[in-house]
């Protein structure tokens, strides 16, 4: 528990409202959807990397750990906090600081939320390409620090691929700052990279340097109903070779999800009737308005004609966008139709997805004798599947051997247990099924350098017992 007189320390930095404790700390959720309350022994509030510096030289001197927290919108519980730690909140740092039309960067704090900066962007004929669920909640720093992905991968890539430059606050509270705003720099290590994707553990980013494009003119939004796996790959090779670049996103329901979400729960207005294996979400983007949708109906109409689809709308509003995407980003309807239950994601040959699948839902019916429920979802085109299991009965027990159930068949076909949500400290025991000793040995000797006295996010990711 931190002594009363380093919290005093902090506020003479932070100020008044730099620091949370006490009652007002209760109030604090510990999780988005406000399941759980904060349990650290206070949140500090920084204003400027400068504090946080100056915040993370005193936490150094006294050993004091720290996690640091964003939108709190992580699924691996990578920000939770023990009464012992301090969290670090990046709330009150949330500048657009600048707009760089010509060269298409923005600068941002870390604790700009993912829909303000896209919203930034767009005020410039630009977007930040980075797009998921959570945009409302996910702050650039989480999605940093997560090297987050979600629903342009296939065409954007990851957050990796779209961040020039970070500052980062290292456990001493040495100030690295890179921020890099040119899209070609090969002098020697791009220390970046190490940040990304890190979760917190080797450095805390307060800053950083996005890359943005051109905001499409034209966007074209199809589902489509598929009735087995071959047609979902014919599918997606068709629409790889003729789309190209404007192949924006290609996601797959499985029929559990669909059937699940979009008919039974009432909450939305089915465009596609039940009853077809795969629900398959088609969106293309591009700069011709004279074109593109015209090029878009006449593909759609081919996949019919040639049988890989069985039945498809194509979305002739934006309304009717947002109601094939509300289908597939209905996180409360999946809780409601699912809790209690573990949820994944994992990544695996495209060609491995149907037998996995199918591998996986034959051993939950016979695990949980027909009463656990199975549904999977998720970005196809880039390789990934979000996976909710829920044995019935729950318990911690039977969450373990779901995981099992999971992650075991990956090890074979070469898949990964993460495949954009990190590892937390729920997936840490499974790391070494997606990474060689040799490259968790590494991980430590890089853990070891930047934070020696462990006081980053500690037991995150690699666990403490081995030197983590």
């Amino acid at each position: 528990m931190p002594q009363d007189d380093l919290l005093d320390a902090i506020r003479a930095i932070a100020g008044d409202g730099g620091v949370i404790a006490g009652a007002e700390l209760a109030k604090r959720p510990g999780d988005w959807l406000g399941f759980s309350s904060c349990m650290a022994a206070a949140i500090v509030r920084p204003r400027s990397t400068d504090e946080l510096s100056r915040i993370m030289r005193l936490c150094h001197a006294r050993r004091q750990p720290v996690i640091a927290a964003g939108g709190l919108s992580g699924l691996v519980h990578g920000t939770d906090a023990a009464g012992h730690e301090l969290q670090i909140s990046f709330e009150r740092m949330r500048a657009v600081e600048a707009v760089d039309p010509v060269g298409r960067t923005m600068t941002v704090e870390a604790g700009v939320p993912l829909q303000a900066a896209q919203d930034a962007a767009l005020e410039h004929d630009l977007i930040y390409a980075v797009d998921l669920g959570a945009r409302g909640s996910a702050t650039i720093g989480g999605t940093v620090s997560t090297n987050a992905g979600g629903n342009q991968v296939v065409r954007y890539g990851m957050t990796r691929e779209n961040v020039l430059g970070l500052e980062v606050v290292l456990a001493d509270g040495t100030v690295l700052s890179s921020m890099n705003h040119l899209l070609k720099n090969n002098a020697a290590y791009d220390l970046k990279q190490m940040f990304i994707g890190s979760e917190g553990t080797l450095g805390l980013v307060t800053r950083a340097v996005l890359r943005l494009h051109p905001r499409p003119l034209t966007t074209a939004t199809a589902l489509l109903a598929v009735d087995d796996f071959d047609g979902i790959t014919g599918l997606l090779s068709l629409c790889s070779g003729r789309l190209g670049a404007m192949l924006t996103s290609f996601e797959v329901m499985w029929e559990s999800h669909y059937r699940a979400i979009a008919i039974d729960s009432g909450r939305h207005q089915p465009p596609l009737p039940a009853g077809h294996a795969y629900y398959v979400i088609v969106e293309a983007s591009g700069m011709d308005p004279g074109r593109d949708e015209t090029f878009f109906t006449a593909l759609m109409e081919e996949t019919l004609a040639g049988g890989l689809a069985a039945d498809a709308v194509i979305a002739s509003s934006g309304a009717q966008r947002g109601a094939i995407w509300g289908i597939r980003e209905d996180i409360p309807g999946i809780m409601e139709a699912m809790m209690p239950c573990a949820v994944f994601d994992v990544s695996l040959p495209v060609t491995a997805m149907p037998d996995y699948v199918a591998g996986l839902t034959a051993s939950v019916d016979a695990e949980w004798a027909g009463q656990g429920k199975l549904m999977v979802f998720g970005h196809l085109g880039d390789g990934n599947l979000h996976i909710s299991v829920a044995p019935r009965p729950w318990s911690e027990e039977a969450r373990h051997r779901a995981e099992e159930l999971v992650y075991r068949p990956l090890e074979a076909i070469g898949g990964s247990i993460s495949a954009e949500h990190g590892i937390g400290l729920e997936k840490r025991a499974w790391l070494s099924s997606s990474r060689t000793p040799e490259e968790i040995a590494t991980m430590r000797l890089v853990k070891a350098a930047l934070d020696p006295l462990n006081l980053l996010n500690p037991g995150k990711v690699l666990i403490p017992d081995s030197g983590a």
